[in-house]
């Protein structure tokens, strides 16, 4: 299993953007496509007709998502 971190930056994106939890881990988890380059994962998926770009780093069972947008 998993284990989110959350950078202090990644939270304030969710509280200004309206992204909840499950959003980011169904965004990682099931991605509609992945882009990754300088050791970042970036995760793209459609939830309710926009796009949820998650980007993080994952190191073992960690995932230390960076920052996300809606695209």
């Amino acid at each position: 299993m998993m284990e989110f971190i959350l950078t202090n930056h990644a939270r304030k994106r969710m509280a200004e953007r309206g992204i909840n939890l499950n959003q980011i881990k169904e965004t990682i988890d099931f991605p509609d496509y992945t882009i990754r380059k300088d050791g970042k994962t970036e995760a793209h998926k459609e939830i309710n007709h926009k796009i949820l770009k998650v980007v993080y780093i994952q190191k073992g069972k960690f995932i230390r998502i960076i920052t996300l947008i809606w695209k």
